[in-house]
Parts: structure tokens; C-alpha cells; sequence
């Protein structure tokens, strides 16, 4: 067994380059770089939301009480169809709501109160009741709501 040597046709002259040889590529493969960017991307849009979820982190323990509005059940004031008005599940008449109020809110360290009011009731009724919570100490006023109502249509719009 023999190694046999091929000798080139130009008479063993070495001109030029090598045929036989792979030229070097001159440009750069950015397509296993584009991969691992995307899997990184996938990675990090998946990791970030469970990073801010919870943070353990031991609070000081400090004298300060705890907030008012927390340890309170927020007030309720309730006005039916019918006309009634009731504080929280309590009936109380118009005349004696202003007292009621004022008693209550001296009883309380927040101003909170909420109003449920049917909506087939007039708007100078329930603003009647607004003004009594705010003579009665009740200055901070949420109104109560449903959610999935209807939306109030563009006027522009509305014709067409």
C-alpha cells in the first residue's frame, strides 16, 4: 500500500492560490446570534412580571397606629325607590338623618361614605341626601355604581 502524490499541472509551480481549498468567509453568520437574542427575550419576558409579584421584605416595627380608613367598615347610605333612606341596614327618616349623621361622624375617625341610590330615583333627591352627608360630617362622598352599564355616546356620532 502505497501513497500515491498527484503532481499538479503547472509543473509543481505554485501560482496563485490553492483551488482545492475553501476560500474564508468574509461575513459574519448572525443567525445563531438572532437565536439565542430570542430565546433571551422569551426568557426575560416571561421572568420579569414573577420577579415584581412579591418581594419578602421584613417591615420595622415602629409605635404608629394603623391607618383610619382601614380598620373602619365603611359607611353606607342607602336611598330606595321608594324614598326610604337607611344607614347601612338601618331605616331612618329624612327629618332625623342630619342628627344621625352628626352623631356618627363623631363617632368615626373617617369622613368616608358611600351612596347607593336607585337609579329611577330624580336627581334633586339624591342630591338632597348628598347635601344632608355633607351637613351631617361626611364631606368625602362616593357614589355607588354597577359596572357593564351602558356608554354614553359621542353626540357627533350618534346620528349616523
Amino acid at each position: 500500500m502505497g501513497a500515491a502524490v498527484q503532481q499538479s499541472s503547472d509543473g509543481g509551480r505554485r501560482r496563485g492560490r490553492r483551488r482545492g481549498r475553501a476560500q474564508p468567509m468574509a461575513e459574519i453568520n448572525v443567525t445563531p446570534f438572532v437565536d439565542v437574542m430570542l430565546v433571551l427575550l422569551i426568557i426575560f419576558m416571561v421572568a420579569a412580571p414573577l420577579m415584581t409579584v412579591g418581594v419578602p421584605v421584613e417591615l420595622p416595627k415602629t409605635a404608629a397606629s394603623a391607618l383610619p380608613g382601614d380598620q373602619e367598615e365603611p359607611l353606607t347610605v342607602t336611598l330606595t325607590l321608594a324614598g326610604e333612606v337607611q344607614i347601612m341596614t338601618t331605616p331612618v327618616s329624612r327629618a332625623d338623618l342630619v342628627g344621625k349623621l352628626r352623631a356618627i361622624a363623631a363617632e368615626r375617625s373617617s369622613d368616608r361614605v358611600f351612596l347607593r341610590a336607585d337609579g329611577g330615583l330624580p336627581y334633586e333627591q339624591v342630591m338632597k341626601v348628598m347635601g344632608a352627608l355633607n351637613a351631617g360630617g361626611f364631606s368625602n362622598v362616593g357614589l355607588v355604581t354597577d359596572i357593564g352599564g351602558p356608554e354614553l355616546a359621542d353626540p357627533a356620532t350618534a346620528g349616523q
